[in-house]
């Protein structure tokens, strides 16, 4: 599980960016990213923890959490 924080967040298409913790990198949320998660919509500079999924070269964000440092 990684730890970042929402840089970017289009509730229309479902499309974001998300800021890592540990190297300050962008993991990106697609359509779909927030399925079985409690989340509908995400707001920018929001702290979410979240599992990355590579694909394609790229990696995006899956199962998404609220919380912080030990949850």
């Amino acid at each position: 599980m990684d730890q970042g924080v929402v840089k970017t967040y289009d509730p229309v298409t479902g499309v974001g960016i998300v800021v890592r913790d540990i190297d300050r990198t962008e993991v990106y949320l697609r359509p779909g990213s927030l399925e079985g998660s409690v989340f509908r919509t995400l707001r920018q500079g929001q702290r979410i923890i979240f599992e990355p999924v590579d694909d394609d070269g790229n990696t995006f964000v899956s199962s998404v959490r609220l919380g912080q440092d030990g949850y």
